[in-house]
């Protein structure tokens, strides 16, 4: 195959490419183009069955819902089921680097995702299925206890709906943590979800008729990823970047140069990145000035709890607003679920 902007980007710079909710075709291209691994969330069984198909969708589903009567069981299966798949696709890249590539995401029911015990039967549910799979765990209070159990049974985390410096600070060193307890160092990444921060502020800005530069605002979500880089970095924790919720090109490019693994669409995102070629530029070094920092700290207080350290406190995890708004995407998705369910029962 051609050569790609991601290969050269994986050739020249250690910034390494995921692929978000890919369609089996899609995840069979992004391989070719250089990902090295996947993700997937609540959403991923309604996009699958709004982009694959019904002959393919309904092959997954109907024997499910002949063997299974509760409808939130049925719809975890679902998503299992649909999943694997694109696990089998990425096996050969675990099997061959099996601490570093080939991991497919999964993550379970938004409802209970603020409740430790359910999180872990899930996720330990989750790592039978293959060996490269990757739980999925939000990183609030009930998913911070959820994790230091899994990580005594060495399972493989992500650390995800980390929007703030706070979250990523009280995720490593719980990992700090724990590994010591317990003495496992499973595969472990913080993410941090640029787009959807991003996407919150301009809503808010929108909302509330905040007059904030448009250039400024434009760097809000890249600021606080960088800082929170610069500080996994000098405080030496445990564990891989992982950016993540892109909601333009900027999202990637502006990462490169970073040790650390970026997770995006295929269709809008990879593949304009591919067809574009723009040049592979280090920019995730690059500071702000200080008056654009500044400017945000002053006009968004969500900015400020997300930007500055100890600005968020645990028990506000969960409640922030850029990760409600990332959230309420899960839920819709698995809402959807639900509803197909319910349709395909009444058939």
């Amino acid at each position: 195959m051609e050569e790609t902007y991601f290969h050269r980007v994986a050739k020249q710079s250690p910034t390494r490419l995921w692929i978000n909710n890919p369609t089996r075709k899609e995840a069979e291209l992004a391989i070719q183009a250089g990902a090295i691994s996947c993700t997937t969330n609540p959403t991923y069984a309604m996009k699958m069955i709004q982009r694959e198909g019904e002959e393919y969708t309904s092959g997954v589903i109907d024997p499910i819902l002949l063997r299974i009567d509760d409808d939130n069981e049925a719809a975890d299966c679902i998503q299992r089921g649909l999943v694997v798949p694109i696990m089998d696709a990425f096996l050969p890249l675990h099997q061959r680097n099996p601490k570093l590539e080939g991991f497919v995401s999964i993550q379970g029911n938004p409802y209970t995702d603020d409740n430790p015990a359910k999180i872990v039967e899930e996720s330990l549910r989750y790592r039978a299925l293959r060996p490269n799979v990757i739980v999925k765990i939000p990183a609030a209070a009930a998913g911070i206890t959820a994790m230091e159990k899994l990580i005594r049974e060495n399972v493989a985390i992500i650390a995800t709906e980390v929007m703030s410096i706070s979250q990523a600070v009280t995720v490593c060193e719980m990992y700090q943590r724990s590994t010591r307890q317990c003495g496992y160092q499973p595969p472990f990444y913080i993410t941090h979800i640029t787009g959807i921060f991003d996407e919150h502020l301009r809503n808010v800005v929108e909302r509330e008729g905040i007059e904030i530069s448009r250039d400024v605002l434009w760097q809000a979500g890249c600021i606080v990823a960088r800082k929170q880089y610069r500080l996994l970095q000098e405080r030496g924790y445990p564990g891989t970047m992982l950016g993540g919720g892109a909601r333009g090109l900027h999202h990637f490019t502006e990462m490169v140069g970073g040790e650390m693994h970026i997770t995006i669409n295929w269709t809008g995102t990879a593949d304009r990145l591919i067809e574009t070629n723009v040049p592979v530029v280090y920019r995730m070094d690059t500071s702000a000035p200080q008056y654009v920092v500044d400017e945000l700290l002053e006009k968004l207080p969500d900015f400020r709890k997300g930007y500055l350290e100890g600005e968020l406190p645990l028990e506000e995890y969960y409640g922030y607003g850029p990760v409600q708004l990332f959230r309420s995407s899960f839920v819709k998705g698995w809402d959807f679920l639900l509803e197909t369910i319910h349709d395909c029962r009444r058939q």
